[in-house]
């Protein structure tokens, strides 16, 4: 079986060009749709067996790229026939080539393009380090395109509208255009064959089946993106993309090779279904691969077809079938017969939102779902928030997090509710001051008495605490002052706003004790009360955290983010082009934890949905009021 993943911008096509693939001999197989993620598809061309699988488009769906690209043989990447939307396709240019997968591109709706064929393969080719080779001209009559030309073969075809194109006499006013593009095809061909080389050299014409062949390999050894056109919902052109993937396409041999030996198998999309439980789509590498046997480390549970009920018995090297009952797999991973390997993942989820159940009973419940879709989604992120405890999800914006609650209410019947994430507020001193604070208690058996003289005293943004002690002459015996430093502790755990205290010292200077009502407790309790008396006497000024930002964008919309960036009251500390990404810049900033959000929506609009950010925690800094002044 052979296997590929056919991605692009949301509303490209895909899905009919993945429907017009497999209707071409009219035996379709069975078929596995993880809801908003993706599809997979199996059928029959040509007497042979096929699978494609039709991630949906979007950033927020990158995650599922990876994981579905890694058990594919080759990628087509079906973008719109206009120049200006190629930056559309930025992002899944750039996974494919992140992930060493063979690539064809497919220009659809050619019928109604907007641009030059040629304008959109030299748009796309900017973010691209493959040379885009065009294996097809389109023939015109008029301004509408109503066949192509095969470079290779230099043979022209017809487009007839729901049949197979028809075989034509290359028209006299495309002759010219052909001659110029396959010279160029030829060209991109001779940089990676000397015999074609040579040929072109000595003017010779090299034979059709030479080419044909230096075509295969090049793109076999991901040398090169070849490139067709046509339109899937005419069904124009769909013949030819399905017999170059079928000629020239690696097999599961060559996508074996992409991984260290010993992997036997690729998880490509996983789902939790009902009444059946987490399965994971299996793509074997090396086979045999069935029920009982070892895989990752434990033995897999049953092998059934996409339809989740057929049982196959065993996976052959490239087949496809879903894992049941083997929990220890998941999707996005490699395996060998005794261990899992994580494929590395380049999409973030940076949309954070705290989740709560309806009602409290669900607590358990809730986090048991969140636990089993964390298995499934490579691009869930879990943690807990520090104030309230609630789970915080990471997710790939606002559709995934729908996605994922939907889920959670639907198959795990826990109704939840989302929340913004608070930001991580602090608090600090401007000034210092000393403080004596006697403790003293008589509850009628012993007392508690403890005298502490406290000095405390702002220090350097990021410093944190410091603990200090001068006592002099033993006026607070040695055991105790340890307590102290834990009352201290205590009292700044919760300042006069409501946030904890950082970027202070703390010194204990004197104090005194008592022989019988003097302990730990009492200690303690004079630290933290000496502490609260200083705090309230200086005030404190609210900090915010400032988080260090790296967006990854495409170039041409690197100028859009500095006014964008200066209006979320961030700083731009630079950008640089992508070392390996063509057509990407690297942004970095400062921005304020709060204006995350902001970020997020802001730099959607800015850039068309292309660009992501990464954020990791900088520093703090005093947050200023609308006056300007800082709080508190």
């Amino acid at each position: 079986m052979r296997l590929f993943t056919i991605l692009g911008p949301s509303g490209a096509g895909k899905t009919t060009l993945v429907q017009a693939l497999a209707s071409l001999d009219d035996k379709r197989g069975k078929a596995l749709t993880v809801p908003g993620v993706a599809t997979v598809s199996s059928f029959d061309f040509m007497g042979e067996d096929w699978a494609a699988v039709d991630v949906a488009g979007g950033a927020e769906n990158l995650a599922s790229v990876g994981a579905a690209l890694a058990a594919s043989d080759i990628a087509v990447i079906c973008v719109p026939a206009d120049a200006e939307s190629a930056v559309l396709a930025a992002p899944f240019l750039r996974r494919v080539e992140e992930m060493g997968v063979p690539a064809i591109i497919f220009i659809n709706r050619i019928d109604s393009a907007q641009h030059r064929i040629a304008e959109i393969v030299s748009a796309l080719q900017a973010y691209s380090r493959h040379h885009i080779v065009l294996r097809e001209v389109p023939i015109r009559e008029g301004g509408t395109i109503t066949g192509f030309v095969d470079l290779v073969s230099e043979r022209a075809w017809k487009f007839e509208e729901g049949k197979h194109s028809k075989l034509i006499e290359m028209p006299d006013s495309v002759k010219d255009r052909e001659a110029a593009a396959r010279a160029e095809l030829l060209e991109s061909y001779a940089d990676l064959d000397d015999h074609l080389m040579e040929e072109l050299i000595e003017d010779q014409k090299p034979l059709a089946e030479e080419v044909y062949a230096i075509a295969a390999k090049a793109l076999r050894d991901n040398a090169v993106i070849e490139c067709f056109i046509g339109s899937a919902s005419k069904g124009h052109g769909i013949t030819r993309l399905m017999k170059s993937l079928r000629h020239d396409a690696p097999g599961v041999e060559e996508t074996r090779a992409r991984f260290g030996a010993g992997t036997v198998a690729v998880g490509a999309l996983a789902d939790q279904l009902k009444h059946l439980g987490k399965v994971v789509l299996l793509r074997a590498l090396e086979g045999p691969v069935g029920g009982g046997a070892r895989l990752g480390g434990g033995d897999v549970g049953s092998i059934t077809d996409l339809d989740a009920k057929s049982p196959v018995g065993q996976l052959q090297a490239g087949q496809i079938g879903l894992a049941v009952k083997s929990d220890h797999l998941a999707a996005g991973q490699a395996f060998s017969r005794d261990k899992c390997e994580r494929l590395a993942e380049a999409a973030a989820s940076p949309f954070r939102r705290i989740i709560a159940p309806g009602h409290d009973k669900d607590d358990s419940r809730l986090l048991a779902a969140l636990g089993r879709l964390a298995e499934i989604d490579p691009a869930l992120g879990l943690a807990a928030d520090e104030g309230t405890g609630r789970p915080v999800l990471a997710t790939q914006g606002p559709l995934h997090l729908r996605r994922v609650l939907a889920k959670i209410g639907g198959d795990f019947a826990v109704p939840v509710g989302e929340s913004p994430v608070p930001t991580a507020l602090r608090e600090t001193i401007l000034r210092g001051t000393e403080v004596h604070h006697r403790h003293r208690k008589q509850t009628g058996g012993a007392g508690q008495f403890a005298d502490v003289v406290v000095a405390i005293r702002p220090e350097a943004r990021g410093a944190g605490f410091a603990f200090s002690e001068t006592v002099k002459g033993g006026t607070v015996p040695r055991n105790y002052i340890p307590s102290v430093e834990e009352g201290a502790r205590d009292g700044l755990a919760k300042g006069p706003l409501g946030h904890p205290v950082v970027d202070v010292s703390v010194e204990l200077k004197d104090g005194k004790s008592h022989a019988v009502d003097s302990s730990d407790h009492a200690f303690r309790t004079a630290g933290k009360s000496a502490i609260r008396e200083a705090l309230a006497e200086v005030g404190t000024v609210l900090l915010q955290p400032v988080m260090k930002v790296e967006i990854q964008v495409p170039s041409v919309f690197s100028g859009a983010l500095v006014p964008l960036v200066s209006g979320l009251k961030g700083q731009v500390l630079g950008f640089e082009a992508h070392e390996s990404a063509a057509g990407w810049d690297v942004f970095q900033l400062l921005l304020p934890m709060a204006a995350e959000d902001s970020l997020f929506v802001a730099l959607a609009a800015a850039t068309r949905g292309t660009a992501w950010f990464t954020s990791t925690f900088d520093h703090y800094e005093v947050k200023k009021d609308e006056g300007g002044e800082g709080a508190g």
